[in-house]
């Protein structure tokens, strides 16, 4: 009976490192340098789009690792939590926040869509796609887009080379974006 209750509520190890790995996905996307020298919007949208697309990223190494599997589940289950305890810290009513959650939902995956059609060569250029989902449609500058877009892709190629073994325990190390300061870097799981 105290086993059962015991895992009831005691995480398990998987939950702790997926838990982990988020904070981490977190940390990164809210690296100052995107804001103050990459121009994302710093606003709950900005934010949800840069965390979107750093989790994108993380999720997209998690599906080349076919024993991944269960691990990306609890992985994008620590997502959808956040969100729900977020809208309700802003004071989203009870009765909304399902709702709001599921909007939520269907525009991160609506984004991950966008990027993974973008980096497989599809028909809009990545550029187009962080433009459109990281920049409301604003245009930041040609040079931003592109120094985003290589963001993204040295950002998938840092993670591809880490060993999946490190990722499923929640350790991570981000790419970091140009013009962060060393002690801003961000991505190890605690």
């Amino acid at each position: 009976m105290i086993r059962s209750l015991k895992r009831l509520f005691q995480p398990s190890a998987q939950d702790v490192a997926a838990r982990q790995l988020y904070i981490a996905t977190v940390n990164q996307a809210r690296s100052v340098a995107f804001y103050e020298q990459w121009s994302v919007p710093d606003t709950v949208t900005g934010r949800f789009d840069m965390i979107s697309l750093h989790a994108y990223i993380v999720m997209r190494r998690l599906m080349n690792g076919p024993s991944a599997k269960a691990f990306s589940e609890a992985y994008c289950g620590m997502i959808f939590t956040d969100m729900d305890r977020s809208l309700r810290e802003m004071g989203v009513g009870d009765l909304s926040v399902g709702k709001k959650v599921k909007k939520l939902a269907e525009g991160f995956y609506g984004r991950a869509a966008a990027y993974e059609t973008a980096l497989n060569g599809g028909q809009d250029s990545l550029s187009d796609v962080l433009q459109r989902n990281i920049y409301g449609g604003e245009n930041p500058g040609a040079s931003v887009l592109s120094a985003m877009s290589v963001y993204v892709q040295e950002s998938l190629v840092t993670l591809a080379g880490q060993n999946l073994s490190d990722i499923i325990e929640g350790v991570v190390q981000f790419q970091p974006p140009p013009g962060a300061e060393p002690s801003e870097q961000n991505g190890v799981g605690a």
